[in-house]
């Protein structure tokens, strides 16, 4: 089994908090995904910047479609780690 991880890119730190909690009533996600701020090149302002949610998937059992389809619900998107 390999350490995949899907990452989801989110506008907002509530998106990214909101979007973590539905990750395990969705999938059935075991572990808790991470969310990290992730500042935007060159931007100090923390109005510019991404929130990751950073999500193992061991077993290789979670759609990347699917990831993504759920991460625009928060007008986000799934990027390949």
């Amino acid at each position: 089994m390999s350490d995949v991880r899907h990452v989801l890119v989110l506008p907002d730190r509530e998106a990214a908090e909101e979007a973590a909690q539905a990750l395990a009533e969705r999938f059935g996600t075991d572990e808790e995904p991470r969310i990290v701020r992730d500042a935007l090149a060159g931007e100090d302002d923390a109005e510019d910047a991404q929130w990751l949610v950073l999500l193992r998937d061991d077993a290789e059992r979670l759609d990347p479609a699917e990831l993504d389809t759920f991460a625009g619900e928060w007008d986000g998107w799934r990027e390949e780690p």
